[in-house]
């Protein structure tokens, strides 16, 4: 899985994962942040993924 920033791959064998490995791309981090809606952006997608940890949790 890749987005403008991140990605992620997960090499699974079976029905478990083994090895997981994540990417970033600093250049389009550096341009993410010279964007004006950057702050309300990044807000909003940790808001999103602190519901989804905590759902995944319980």
């Amino acid at each position: 899985m890749q987005g403008k920033v991140f990605g992620f791959e997960l090499d699974t064998k079976g029905l478990v994962s083994s090895d997981k490995s994540i990417s970033f791309d600093v250049a389009e981090w550096d341009e993410c942040q010279k964007c004006p809606e950057f702050e309300h952006c990044y807000k909003l997608c940790m808001a999103k993924l602190a519901l989804e940890t905590a759902i995944s949790k319980g």
